[in-house]
């Protein structure tokens, strides 16, 4: 990679209060955003030692990633209005701060469901969607419940300005809906971004969300073995060609 970058992004937010993002830029070239697996503690570090790394592409591409609002470094207000568009405005803030337009964007398991929630938010700047095993409801609901309960454990200590009522709204407003949390299967099937679906195979990410996803997003593809080697190998040369395919100019 030719370059590296490392950072902390500052945003005022309508209460008054100030989100702040830790990011890594590295490499040069058409941007990639790259949004990391690990729930609500999606975090830089979440990438590391998976399958598909964004490193993988980084001689081709500028790829960003970042620790998501109260995961890793980063830290933002909790309220009873954050859902995931609370996400998508944070990592288009932070897109706007490096003067960077369009851009491509991966994301494995809840990064798939912040994927498609910026593909709802800002179609027009997204050249590529790969989703890698994203979540989605089954008969999963119970996992979810869990994740949000541990999560709100660790970081309620530092928020004061979080109530119990706060917690559950969001809570509900991120994982109370279903098919993929971020987008109904009616906003799937109006997405008309290019899409790459990994496909998922445990509780956390259902095969048939990624099965339903690549069916009703009109310009999808399905990729069903990606873990191992053969197919890992495979599976990397495709998405290089589908960001290639893709890529502006």
């Amino acid at each position: 990679m030719a370059s590296s970058e490392q950072g902390i992004f500052e945003r005022a937010v309508s209460e008054g209060a100030t989100v702040r993002l830790y990011y890594e830029v590295h490499g040069e070239g058409f941007p990639l955003l790259a949004i990391a697996p690990g729930g609500l503690r999606s975090s830089v570090k979440g990438w590391h030692n998976r399958p598909i790394e964004p490193a993988m592409f980084g001689d081709e591409y500028k790829v960003i990633t970042l620790d998501q609002r109260n995961a890793g470094q980063s830290w933002a207000p909790i309220s009873a209005r954050d859902s995931w568009h609370s996400y998508a405005d944070d990592q288009l803030a932070l897109l706007d701060h490096l003067g960077l337009d369009r851009f491509h964007v991966m994301g494995m398991c809840i990064g798939g469901a912040y994927a498609l929630s910026l593909a709802k938010a800002a179609p027009e700047r997204i050249a590529s969607a790969v989703l890698i095993q994203p979540i989605g409801l089954s008969d999963n609901r119970d996992v979810f419940t869990a994740l949000c309960t541990s999560w709100h454990d660790e970081v309620r200590a530092g928020h004061p300005e979080a109530s119990e009522r706060d917690y559950a709204a969001f809570f509900q407003n991120m994982f109370g809906g279903d098919f993929t949390f971020s987008a109904t299967a009616e906003e799937v099937a109006a997405c008309n971004v290019p899409m790459l679906v990994l496909l998922g195979d445990d509780e956390y990410h259902p095969a048939s969300i990624s099965r339903r996803v690549a069916e009703l997003a009109p310009r999808a593809s399905l990729i069903e073995e990606w873990k191992q080697d053969p197919a890992r190998s495979h599976a990397r040369e495709r998405i290089q060609s589908f960001l290639r395919e893709h890529t502006p100019g």
